[in-house]
């Protein structure tokens, strides 16, 4: 996920060799990264809650899908903007501890929710308090969102910014299958399997976790980064790499961020649909147990984290917007034979569409902010809130399981992957069909030819604004790289 002015962030460069965390950033970016752990950590146990309250509350799959509208529509469609604003006037220390405080207080209100679920008689009101919940550490999780992916994108160096950003994001799937895996200990073994007892005592560690890492981030001096001078910076890139065209257009005819919204859409509502009805897939299609279905859930969130690192290293290589035709395209047939296949067979196909998904978030929002100047924050909050899809798609999906069959329910995602290929081909296509990764291809390229570079826009500790003499340094140093 994410959100901010991601204006920089090129494939060039070995990150190994020269490092992709800039000297004075380290602490930061460990800490900032620590964000993406925590809401892939919050993300692996809404799936798990669907099925543990449709088995506690006796609630249909229908209502049990407002955990995720709470989840993505409040946090992420109505919250992302509000964040967004909070960090271009407070700045990104502010805003992050903003939203742990939101993250934390939603999860410590599961404590009472789930201590009046003792011997209620109204399941459908206690339910209520949980989505309730749920919406409150969403928006935490969205505020986290907006400024974690923005600030990892804007580190120094500028040039390996795209794999810095693809690396703290696999952090969120090593904690999202963590969630499962809790969860099929203490959700769904024979003593709690009735009960929301261990729920609240799950969701006083996460509390505990947030104020932690809050108070690390409180007595760090982050280094900041100017609003002006990434503006400054993204039209400078701009002008050097021959998009000021593109960019001087007005915002309503920048159709590649206009339609990669549609595609973040479509991609993440695939994704959270596929995920919040995977116990009760594996339990109807093949008859497997909650605590062994929570166990597969893990299994396929690790399988999800590993192919993102190895898709860290495909997008060394491939062509990005190739790369994810040829895993959207994988994604479909897997989803025709999900819904398609019975048993075991249908199961090992639900696990393996996890693994071509693993990419699609970041390339998707790079492809979608790449070369627009001005208009950079702007697409960048469109995008982030193509993240509400994840609210849309469960609910439809709740409504042809409960009519149909779960399996049949599937066959909801594959015109979804099948647009995101479909887009994928059209900024592959307009990006010059390459076959091979290079610098600048799926974001702002801030290497310039012969080796000079566009210093960084966060420019350390104590910088009062003053842009002047920085965006002066920029004009001169993309002077200096278009005579070379």
């Amino acid at each position: 996920m994410a959100g901010g002015a991601v204006v920089a962030g090129g494939s060039g460069g070995n990150p190994f060799k020269q490092g992709f965390v800039g000297k004075g950033y380290m602490w930061a970016f460990i800490l900032v990264t620590s964000l993406f752990f925590l809401w892939g950590f919050a993300y692996g146990l809404l799936d798990v809650l669907n099925k543990h309250f449709q088995n506690v509350l006796g609630i249909s799959k229908l209502q049990s899908t407002g955990l995720q509208v709470a989840y993505f529509g409040i946090g992420y469609f109505a919250f992302s903007p509000v964040a967004g604003e909070v960090l271009r006037r407070r700045g990104y220390k502010f805003t992050i501890i903003m939203g742990l405080a939101l993250y934390s207080i939603g999860a410590v209100l599961f404590w009472p929710v789930a201590k009046f679920s003792v011997g209620s008689t109204n399941p459908q009101g206690i339910f209520g308090g949980f989505v309730v919940c749920t919406a409150v550490v969403a928006c935490g999780l969205a505020t986290l969102e907006v400024s974690a992916n923005s600030y990892v994108s804007v580190m120094p160096p500028h040039n390996v910014a795209n794999f810095r950003l693809q690396f703290s994001q696999s952090f969120n799937g090593v904690a999202s299958f963590t969630g499962p895996l809790i969860a099929s200990k203490y959700f769904f073994s024979a003593e709690n399997k009735d009960d929301l007892t261990n729920v609240q005592w799950v969701y006083l560690a996460v509390a505990l976790l947030g104020v932690s890492v809050a108070v690390a981030f409180f007595f760090t001096k982050l280094p900041e980064v100017s609003e002006e001078a990434l503006e400054a910076e993204a039209e400078a890139l701009a002008e050097s790499s021959g998009q000021d065209a593109l960019a001087l257009q007005p915002f309503r005819k920048q159709y590649r961020a206009i339609t990669g919204f549609v595609a973040q859409f479509l991609y993440v509502g695939a994704q959270v649909t596929i995920g919040t009805f995977f116990l009760n897939y594996t339990s109807e299609s093949a008859g497997i147990l909650e605590e062994k279905g929570s166990q597969l859930l893990s299994y396929a969130l690790i399988t999800f984290t590993v192919a993102r690192f190895v898709g860290t290293a495909l997008l060394s290589v491939v062509s990005a917007p190739l790369l994810l035709l040829a895993y959207a395209l994988a994604c479909t047939g897997i989803s025709i034979l999900i819904g398609a296949l019975p048993g075991m067979a249908g199961v090992g196909c639900l696990i393996a569409v996890f693994f071509f998904m693993s990419i699609m978030y970041p390339v998707i929002f790079v492809l979608s902010t790449t070369g627009l100047g001005r208009h950079t924050r702007r697409a960048s909050g469109l995008v982030v809130m193509g993240v509400s899809g994840g609210a849309v798609f469960p609910p439809i999906q709740g409504a042809i399981a409960d009519h149909f069959s779960t399996r049949s329910s599937y066959f909801l995602v594959v015109p979804a992957f099948a647009y995101v290929a479909g887009w994928a081909f059209w900024v592959w296509n307009k990006d010059g069909r390459r076959i091979r990764a290079s610098g600048g291809e799926v974001e702002r390229e801030v290497e310039a030819a012969g080796g000079a570079t566009i210093p960084p826009a966060a420019v350390g500790l104590g910088y009062q604004g003053r842009t002047e003499n920085y965006e002066g340094s920029i004009k001169d140093d993309v002077h200096r790289v278009e005579k070379v």
